[in-house]
């Protein structure tokens, strides 16, 4: 056990005092540094080889006054003699060291003076002898008190998911496969956190297996099975004649090293990657990350259909934070004053659980845990009396690993979210350890975290833990859209939404909204808060899941908009995600971050009310629609040829063709979808419609483009398919404009600040992959350009990966224009509207005009838009707002709140939209 820091202060004193009046030549400088390690309760000589031989730079031989292999190299030095060149001379030792046993630390010393040089921070330390007493923390790594800061992005991160991965490989490789590899790799890193953490000594792990295994690695696995039945056994039970180096292993307990497993096999090579594991500090890895080493260690297919995104710290404490953390801290700060009310507060702790059904490998569970550590600690500083030296911090501890629960689908995952969570109860308990000066630790381990593995979709949640025990439920469950589901995922979608109408559009991941929303009717104080998809605020999803749980009595407590979730692992996905928090209770304050940039910080807004689109307005969902709820023109689809593409023709295509049949230049027709309208790409059709039947057969090349039409048709599965073969000559479905539309691609680029939309000739036929206003003005096209449309579109429409995808029943088709009267109403005069919002539309179009060789993609990139496009769009911005008398926030979730005001002025006055969604009863 450590030693207190006011006896090594104690002992440091002692030490200046006797060498103070010592000899202080070289020959002193063993004993020196013996009675030096003793002052921080160091007196095992395994730690440490004096006078260590090593090959210098340049060959010649040299001999270190004391070394510990990737921990600390001394030099001494007779009084007075100078430590720069004393340094340099440490350093040249370097060469002839192994990388993985090159020290972080390098003491020079005169026995005066001792200077410090830590490699990793560059930071230096120097003071005399006589101040040793009040420098002793710079020494804490040899006490065992070491206080490392972690970088969730630190390199070595990475460094040890490769290393451990390749490990796994070579297991892999030679057959060790199963459970039993994944158990065995846990205990593994278990083992490689231990000796940096204090749980073992320094080294030890490293030093038995470098000292006790053939270098060929064929005693290698043997050792490492010992190894581990020594930590499942209690010392008072260890055989009387046990080896002193694995007697020097603690008990571990919690079960962790209790199953006999299989023994694995290894060579020269992996004892080299297994020692190479060794030589990384992973006291600076966070438990927290250990999904990203286990990320790394996956195969990609897995990780795919798994739908597993890891997640950065950053990320897990956006949704913690509001969801209990951020109250927790506003507690204390009430009642820190208050000893009574402390104490209370720091009983109510311990009585809160916390629960992840799709845990994976516990990184939202092990911050938690860490978060509330420190708020515990907060707490034991406040009640500290300032007359106390020592605080009996192991009978104040309340927070333990035991209030945490999770479920998780995998084995492997599950393991390593039990082990991080000890980890993570080691790290905190050397913290406090170091705050009060009295070592703390929880070996052998007694509490154990409720991780089952199991599959949290046909798992009674209460069984894991009973709803009325529960305080808080959190995680980020599995994004898998509904059409990359595996036939078990669809299993057990099916056995969650059987009796929800229409759910056959959702993500995997509403699944567990949908189970949380159910077990909290048993205990309606929980919270739940889980990262998702954006896509479950957007589009058909929010009419099928929100108005569900809006029925059941939810409510929004707090939400992220739309950012771009990070996590931790090697080959990252990009996704676009929200964070929700809600519950069957209400709460005063509602908070919606907002981010102005995805990939930036976001802006807490306080709101009235968050709806499921994410904005402050009252919770309306939209139904798709046939029809307008304005009086406007009708929106439909372009027309869709079903053809195997024979009907259609590039510029290349179309020359070859007309070189070969003159005939056919007169049936062809500029044909456009969404990418050839916005980036200007020329494709034509053949559109036969009207052709005699005797004009078409003297064009044989055409003939046999409608013969390939045919036979495409009548291959098809699809009966209207087949019957479409009777007409091969036309497009399956024809919904050609006769007069010039107004044309929106069905999608469009999330990084355009506006949706291109463009008026086209009759003649050009529009596919089926954009969508077509006839009878359209340049009014309609001053609105369906703006930035007040376009706010609409980015918090309604669905989503084509993270590109709009703009439709009709849902986004066009709900959205309020800036007419007072609904479409049941007179069209009134609207002169004062039209006016001014037309000229400023058609200064758009003439800006467009200006620049004749640019495609709509290259005018509507942020980083390319014309200055007096942009100049042309800001005027009509001012001028839709105008006509809708909107004077808010420059914002989207403003403009988006303030739309869904107005369309709820205008259903008010209209016959029921839609058919509620039916839900029916459970069997």
């Amino acid at each position: 056990m450590a030693l207190s820091w006011n006896e090594i202060k104690s002992r440091a004193n002692a030490f200046s005092k006797h060498w103070l009046d010592a000899a202080n030549e070289d020959s002193q400088a063993k004993p020196f540094l013996l009675d030096f390690f003793e002052v921080f309760g160091v007196t095992n000589k395994r730690v440490a080889t004096f006078e260590h031989a090593v090959k210098k730079h340049g060959g010649n031989d040299g001999y270190v006054d004391l070394f510990w292999p990737g921990i600390l190299l001394v030099e001494m030095k007779s009084k007075g003699k100078d430590l720069s060149r004393a340094y340099d001379q440490a350093i040249d030792y370097f060469s002839g060291i192994k990388e993985r046993d090159i020290p972080r630390y390098v003491l020079v010393c005169d026995f005066q003076r001792f200077q410090l040089h830590d490699l990793n921070s560059q930071a230096v330390t120097e003071f005399l002898l006589k101040d040793l007493y009040q420098n002793v923390k710079s020494f804490g790594f040899i006490a065992g008190y070491q206080t490392q800061i972690i970088k969730p992005q630190d390199p070595i991160n990475v460094k040890a998911a490769e290393r451990m991965g390749k490990l796994h490989d070579a297991l892999k490789a030679v057959g060790y496969t199963g459970h039993d590899l994944e158990v065995y790799l846990v205990r593994l890193l278990f083992c490689l956190f231990a000796e940096d953490t204090t749980i073992f000594e320094k080294r030890l792990f490293q030093d038995y297996i470098e000292t006790k295994t053939h270098a060929d690695g064929s005693d290698l696995a043997h050792h490492i099975t010992s190894l581990f039945y020594v930590l499942n056994t209690p010392n008072a039970k260890r055989l009387s004649n046990l080896d002193e180096s694995l007697n020097a292993f603690p008990y571990v307990n919690g079960k962790l090293f209790a199953e006999p497993l299989a023994p694995a096999q290894f060579d020269s090579k992996m004892r080299e990657a297994l020692l190479d594991l060794c030589a990384l500090d992973w006291s600076v890895i966070s438990p927290a990350i250990f999904g990203s080493l286990f990320q790394s260690i996956m195969d990609t297919d897995a990780r795919r259909n798994l739908g597993a995104h890891y997640t950065s710290e950053e990320n897990i404490l956006k949704l913690i934070k509001p969801l209990f953390l951020d109250a927790l801290w506003a507690e204390f700060e009430k009642v820190k004053s208050n000893k009574n009310r402390l104490l209370e507060f720091h009983q109510k702790l311990r009585t809160l659980t916390f629960f992840d059904p799709a845990c994976g490998c516990g990184n939202f569970l092990v911050i938690t845990y860490r978060e509330l550590r420190l708020l515990e600690l907060a707490v034991l500083r406040a009640g500290r009396d300032s007359t106390q030296q020592v605080l009996d911090v192991q009978s104040l501890i309340n927070v333990d690993v035991d209030q945490f629960y999770g479920i998780e689908i995998e084995e492997f995952p599950a393991q390593i979210a039990q082990v991080a969570l000890w980890l993570t109860d080691h790290q905190m308990n050397m913290k406090i350890s170091e705050e009060f000066g009295a070592y703390f630790a929880r070996i052998p381990l007694k509490a154990t975290p409720h991780i089952l593995c199991a599959n949290a979709l046909q798992t009674d949640w209460a069984s894991v833990l009973p709803a009325e025990n529960c305080s808080f439920i959190l995680g980020n469950p599995p994004f898998v859209g509904y059409t990359q589901r595996s036939p078990e995922q669809k299993h057990d979608f099916e056995s969650v939404f059987y009796d929800l109408h229409g759910s056959g559009v959702l993500d995997f991941v509403t699944c567990w909204h949908k189970k949380s929303t159910d077990y909290m009717q048993q205990n309606k104080s929980t919270k739940t808060a889980f990262v998702s998809t954006n896509s479950i605020t957007q589009g058909e999803q929010v009419g099928v899941l929100w108005g569900w749980m809006l029925a059941q009595g939810i409510n929004i407590h707090f939400a992220h908009r739309t950012f771009s979730w990070s996590n931790e692992a090697r080959g990252k996905a990009a996704v676009h995600c929200v964070i929700i928090g809600f519950g069957l209770q209400d709460v005063a304050d509602k908070t919606i971050y907002e981010y102005e940039d995805i990939k930036g910080e976001p802006h807490a807004v306080k709101v009235e009310n968050i709806n499921p689109y994410l904005v402050d307005a009252a919770n309306v969902i939209l139904q798709k629609t046939s029809k307008p709820i304005c009086e406007v023109p009708e929106i439909r689809k372009g027309s869709q040829p079903t053809d195997g593409g024979h009907l259609l023709l590039t510029e290349a295509e179309k020359a070859v063709l007309i070189k070969a049949e003159t005939l056919a230049e007169k049936w062809m027709r500029p044909f456009i979808g969404a990418d050839e309208f916005i980036n200007c790409i020329p494709r034509y059709c053949l559109w036969l419609g009207d052709c005699p039947p005797n004009e078409l057969r003297q064009m044989p090349a055409v003939m046999v483009r409608v013969n390939a039409v045919k036979a495409m048709r009548l291959a098809s599965k699809k009966a209207p398919t087949r019957e479409l073969a009777k007409k091969p000559t036309i497009f399956g479905e024809i919904r050609q404009p006769n007069t010039n539309y107004l044309l929106i691609p069905s999608v469009s680029s999330e990084r355009r600040p506006f949706i291109p939309v463009g008026f086209l000739n009759k003649d050009v036929i529009a596919s089926n992959l954009v969508l077509v206003i006839q009878d359209s003005s340049l009014f309609h096209f001053g609105i369906l350009t703006s930035t007040m449309h376009n706010a609409w579109v980015r918090s309604v429409c669905g989503r084509l990966k993270s590109d709009f995808r703009y439709s009709a029943g849902i986004v066009y088709n709900n959205f309020p224009w800036p007419t007072t009267e609904p479409k049941n109403f007179s069209a009134g005069l609207r002169a004062n509207i039209h006016a001014p919002l037309e000229a400023c539309a058609q200064a758009v179009l003439d800006a467009r005009a200006a620049h004749a060789n640019a495609s709509l993609a290259d005018l509507y990139d942020p980083l390319t838009m014309p200055a007096n496009l942009l100049k042309a769009h800001q005027a009509l911005d001012k001028a839709v707002d105008a006509a809708y008398g909107y004077k808010g926030a420059n914002t989207d979730a403003a403009r988006v709140a303030f739309l869904f005001e107005r369309y709820q002025q205008i259903t008010s006055l209209l016959p029921s939209l839609a058919k509620p969604k039916k839900i029916r009863k459970a069997k």
